[in-house]
């Protein structure tokens, strides 16, 4: 028997192994699949359907009319455009930053940097609660309450998480690179923009779709610092599907909710290709 070779009696137990795999990944897909699932289901159902007791869990009948309702009762793509707005404005410029950010932390030298790096990163177990008044007074003092400006300077700050993100990916890159580079004459600003940010397209697209999510799914934000008008679909999908006596309309939220986890998904479907876009062509090059 050959060093490669598999014991007679190995075949049997690698497909038992792999079944029982391929089971636990069956189970786990719809452990994460199951609530979007029960979400739209909801979406599909009468007011009496959802309020029933044992749970009814098939509507009788798809009322796809709630998903027309939902669209038609508010102005839908108003808030949408909002919400995409200040999505696009907070993940552009919050990506780049934070990629500036942990280039810095990666490749400079400078006393205390390891101390700034411990405090970045602790920061992040900050709730946004405690910071959330402060915030609040800072931009109503600047007069940039019920402006879109605290999503540009929010997204300007760089964000811990992301600057770790980057600082890994940054930091594992050939430092024959950078020498390569401050030999033809770069500074460092060069180096960034020409040959380390263009070498982190999977990094780029990972931060830009976390980004993304953050700023679109956030609701306390938009609630405080927005009027009505320029609110975000987030808020309106939770406040504006009620009835004369402040109800919620259930499956009216449930149908708005479908819709407006679409765009996440087109997003992540879009971005994903550069998660495994080249590491390090356009360096060598």
């Amino acid at each position: 028997m050959t060093a490669t070779s598999l014991p007679p009696n190995s075949a049997p137990r690698v497909r038992v192994n792999r079944l029982v795999l391929y089971t636990l990944l069956v189970a786990l897909t719809g452990l994460f699949i199951g609530p979007f699932g029960w979400l739209v289901l909801s979406g599909l159902k009468t007011p009496a359907e959802l309020a029933a007791s044992p749970v009814h869990w098939l509507p009788t009948h798809f009322q796809w009319q709630n998903f027309a309702d939902a669209f038609h009762l508010i102005d839908f793509l108003g808030y949408a455009r909002n919400s995409l707005i200040i999505a696009l404005i907070y993940a552009v410029l919050v990506t780049l930053s934070s990629a500036w950010v942990g280039f810095g932390f990666a490749r400079l030298e400078a006393p205390g940097k390891k101390t700034l790096f411990g405090i970045l990163i602790g920061s992040m177990m900050l709730p946004q609660m405690i910071t959330l008044l402060p915030t609040y007074l800072i931009f109503a003092k600047l007069g940039m309450v019920d402006t879109y400006w605290p999503w540009v300077f929010w997204g300007l700050a760089a964000a811990p998480y992301l600057v770790f993100l980057f600082r890994q990916f940054f930091a594992g890159l050939p430092r024959e690179l950078e020498e390569a580079a401050i030999v033809d004459g770069c500074g460092y600003g060069t180096i960034f923009w020409r040959i380390f940010l263009p070498q982190s397209w999977p990094v780029l697209s990972a931060s830009f779709v976390i980004a993304f999510t953050w700023s679109w799914g956030d609701y306390i934000a938009p609630q405080l610092l927005l009027s009505t008008d320029k609110s975000t679909l987030a808020v309106a999908v939770m406040t504006t599907y009620v009835t004369s006596a402040g109800t919620p309309v259930a499956n009216l939220q449930a149908a708005a909710s479908v819709m407006y986890v679409v765009p996440i998904l087109l997003i992540f479907l879009i971005a994903q290709r550069g998660f495994v876009a080249g590491m390090a062509t356009t360096g060598l090059k």
